[in-house]
């Protein structure tokens, strides 16, 4: 059965999951490179970023190869697909990652102000004005059966939890402090929104937390 997901979401020991002042020059946030320590070393970030084969192995490794298994469309906030905010002045920006996205299917990307269809190798960028429900509805039907993974930012993870539209949260948990920045939990109650941890493994720089919505 098709399941929407977050995966390979990564989160400080206080619980950010993502760094303050976020823009051109930090898309992750000041400091939070460090909380995706646990993620850049792999062999599969390696390969699929620069086609390196140095990269490591390991339960990391692993989690990280079964964040991209079985998923049919993504999700992302508006943050995750750069640092324009208002009106788009143009259509110039293409997002981070140069002229080969690694999504590989249909991407829909929560904004207030419209703009036409991206296409770039791969990937369509679809960009939705009419909030998560609508963008989830498409994503499902471009998923063709498929899972549709909520890519992030923070705040549009947080905005699926508390309407308990995600079926499976992965969250690698990395020993570092940040000390401001996005908080995920932030008056978020998982439990009384259903969710359980269900599995729990010690990784080479992270612990990987699966949560699944039970109820």
């Amino acid at each position: 059965m098709s399941k929407v997901r977050v995966a390979a979401f990564a989160v400080s020991l206080d619980g950010y999951g993502a760094g303050p002042d976020q823009g051109l020059e930090n898309p992750l946030g000041v400091g939070f490179p460090e909380v995706m320590g646990w993620f850049f070393p792999t062999l599969f970030f390696r390969t699929m970023h620069g086609g390196q084969d140095d990269g490591e192995t390991g339960i990391d490794n692993t989690w990280a190869e079964k964040s991209f298994d079985n998923v049919g469309s993504w999700i992302l906030g508006r943050n995750m697909f750069g640092p324009v905010r208002g009106p788009w002045p143009d259509d110039s920006w293409k997002g981070w990652w140069g002229d080969e996205p690694p999504y590989h299917c249909q991407v829909f990307v929560l904004t207030h102000h419209a703009r036409p269809v991206l296409k770039m190798r791969g990937t369509d960028f679809h960009f939705v004005t009419g909030g998560i429900h609508e963008a989830l509805a498409r994503a499902k039907e471009a998923a063709a059966g498929r899972d549709v993974r909520i890519g992030g930012g923070v705040a549009t993870v947080r905005q699926y939890l508390q309407a308990r539209l995600i079926d499976e949260l992965h969250l690698a948990h990395r020993p570092v402090l940040l000390g401001r920045g996005e908080s995920l939990y932030q008056d978020l109650d998982l439990r009384a929104l259903g969710y359980e941890v269900v599995e729990s493994a010690a990784g080479e720089r992270a612990t990987h937390m699966l949560l699944r919505r039970t109820r």
